[in-house]
């Protein structure tokens, strides 16, 4: 979780990724940010996001985007 906290936190330094849970919905991610996040988590943590998972339910938080990349990397094992 800290790696992901690690990236979110050097697109948007001043957001409290811990405890936001609107980060689509509120804003504070827009389209490209998405696009830049799914990149870094795919290089970072050897992962495919898939395009039906790119849901703003997905990145609203740190922890349910962190609960993508555990199951997406279970699958993958």
């Amino acid at each position: 979780m800290e790696r992901l906290l690690d990236i979110l936190r050097e697109l948007h330094p001043e957001t409290d990724f811990e405890n936001e849970t609107r980060l689509v919905d509120g804003g504070i991610l827009a389209s490209f940010d998405i696009v830049m996040l799914i990149t870094r988590i795919e290089e970072e943590f050897d992962v495919v996001i898939p395009a039906k998972d790119i849901v703003p339910e997905h990145f609203n938080s740190a922890k349910a985007l962190f609960a993508l990349i555990t199951r997406i990397a279970e699958q993958d094992d």
